[in-house]
């Protein structure tokens, strides 16, 4: 059964594009190219040739990550959208963007309109099965998206006037003057989301390319409520969230897991240029940093300010209506919520 016309992408869609991906392929060949890619996307490994080298290995990555990637990229995204609910991309570039999981994620936060769509990979055999999902997908978007072969962080790659660039569990398999290259690149858009795995190396990632987007004179649209300097004392902590992905029976079979979900740690950057967007951003109070505690009587709330730095809010039952949006509020939520900031 297909979905209609124009269905915008969701992780249910996109594991069953993907069911059938590991037909034919060995269950121990598939568990090394995983292994091999798990010390890549924790920042062991950086490197200047592809990761994804064969199809054997875009198999075993589209089963791991796209799902997880796909989660962790909507969910950025649905705090940029937050921020800037009238602003859509026209144009969107997927730097370094393999089989597609953050175009797939663009598709599904902004379903409507037009747009013209570029993936830039190096990996050959992830582009043509990147290109082979989303043949299949019900989103216009995604259909029409262009495919090429570029070398990530080499050189020019993200036309002037883009809208959108999106940067997703890449910058971790650079060398540094390449990541400082897609960071640069990235910042020749209008509005830039980079993703990064949720530890303290993929955090300290991030925070680099927050620094050389606000030098390029990006302003900070989430997750910070400022664009000031992040308040996390280096070596002390890291700013990361949490995107729950829900297992298909193929990809647990490859992760060699059982549960029927797992939770997504990330971190990220969203900014937009000054004066494409910027002007008018309406400020964020606050963000929830960690999973509120909810106790009896109370919510207790870790936050990012934007006048205090790190503070701890406790909402009680006195609070009223704010005590209870406390305790349906998630980890990565803007504090208070809208309609609720004197």
């Amino acid at each position: 059964m297909h979905a209609p016309e124009n269905t915008p992408p969701t992780g249910e869609n996109l594991r069953a594009a993907l069911a059938g991906l590991l037909d034919g392929l060995p269950p121990r060949q598939a568990a090394r190219a995983v292994e091999r890619l798990i010390a890549n996307y924790r920042g062991r490994t950086p490197t200047d040739a592809p990761v994804l080298r064969d199809r054997s290995d875009v198999a075993a990555y589209a089963a791991y990550r796209m799902p997880a990637t796909f989660e962790a990229v909507r969910h950025a995204l649905e705090a940029f959208r937050d921020r800037l609910p009238d602003w859509s991309p026209a144009s969107h570039v997927d730097l370094g963007g393999g089989t597609g999981a953050a175009t797939w994620a663009v598709a599904a936060a902004w379903p409507e309109g037009e747009r013209t769509t570029t993936v830039l990979d190096w990996a050959e055999p992830a582009l043509a099965l990147g290109a082979e999902l989303a043949g299949a997908a019900a989103s216009p978007a995604l259909r029409a998206a262009r495919w090429q072969r570029q070398v990530i962080g080499g050189g020019p790659a993200v036309p002037d006037g883009t809208d959108l660039v999106t940067v997703s569990y890449v910058l971790g398999e650079l060398t540094d003057d390449a990541r400082r290259s897609v960071v640069d690149q990235a910042a020749r858009a209008r509005a830039a989301v980079i993703v990064e795995p949720g530890t303290p190396e993929g955090y300290r990632r991030v925070i680099e390319a927050r620094d050389r987007l606000i030098a390029a004179g990006f302003e900070v649209v989430a997750p910070c409520p400022h664009s000031a300097t992040c308040p996390i004392e280096p070596g002390a902590d890291w700013c990361h969230f949490s995107a729950r992905v829900s297992r298909s029976s193929l990809h647990r079979q490859v992760k060699g897991g059982s549960l029927a979900y797992e939770d997504e740690k990330f971190s990220y950057v969203a900014a937009v240029r000054t004066g494409d967007g910027a002007d008018g951003l309406p400020a964020a109070r606050a963000r929830v940093v960690r999973r509120p505690q909810i106790r009896k009587g109370q919510v207790l709330l870790e936050l990012c300010t934007r006048d205090d730095g790190l503070r701890r809010e406790t909402v009680t039952k006195r609070h009223g209506d704010l005590y209870r949006a406390a305790r349906d509020a998630d980890w990565g939520d803007a504090w208070p919520p809208e309609g609720d900031e004197g």
